[in-house]
């Protein structure tokens, strides 16, 4: 499948303007495949996101590559994710920063990424099984968070959880319409917000819900 992780980021990727080497080496070196459902590996690769079950998807390569260039990462960085899903976004962060921890709120996904993990040895993963609004506390502040479910506002717990300098990427809208995906940046106090593009993702579950 090698070849076809480098076409996905030659024709996908590159060719939509992504251009940060550490960014495009992680998606290449990332099985896709191996995150998706027997029946659908044949299309691991393809340019659209697959359901993985539990009414999650795993997110269009583009949009993947998008979100981790966004944050403008280092190799030193210590990031959040909320909603594991599959394990493939988290993966691909692995590929590029010291430490990466990540929050699922459903036990079934959250069990079969952990064993995806540890049988590839992507040991600079931490995952935890609970509701991703509330975030990790223990692990914070953090130096990136990346939010792979829609919300109409981002947890304040997040907010506080962020680095001052600190980058979160989130969709933001009500789904099942489409929703913006956003990047903010704290500055002392203050955060800054830019839009990047419209998305579609799943809706973020638990808490989230209530504080709509």
């Amino acid at each position: 499948m090698g070849e076809r992780a480098a076409e996905m980021v030659k024709s996908q990727i590159v060719a939509r303007g992504i251009c940060d080497p550490m960014v495009l080496q992680a998606m290449s070196l990332v099985p896709r495949h191996l995150f998706v459902p027997d029946r659908l590996r044949d299309a691991a690769y393809d340019d659209h996101p697959l359901a993985i079950g539990e009414g999650q998807t795993i997110s269009q390569p583009y949009i993947v590559a998008l979100m981790t260039e966004s944050l403008a990462l280092k190799a030193e960085d210590v990031v959040l994710e909320i909603g594991t899903g599959s394990g493939y976004q988290a993966a691909v962060l692995s590929r590029i920063v010291g430490q990466v921890f990540t929050v699922e709120v459903r036990e079934m996904l959250y069990i079969r990424a952990r064993r995806l993990f540890v049988s590839l040895g992507l040991s600079n993963i931490e995952c935890r099984h609970a509701d991703g609004y509330w975030g990790w506390s223990e692990h914070a502040p953090y130096d990136a968070i990346v939010i792979t479910a829609a919300v109409n506002h981002v947890p304040a717990p997040l907010f506080s959880q962020l680095k001052i300098g600190g980058r979160l990427i989130v969709p933001l809208g009500e789904p099942p319409s489409h929703q913006r995906l956003a990047l903010v940046t704290r500055t002392g106090s203050k955060f800054r917000v830019q839009f990047l593009t419209g998305v579609m993702f799943v809706p973020m579950t638990g808490r989230a819900q209530r504080a709509r």
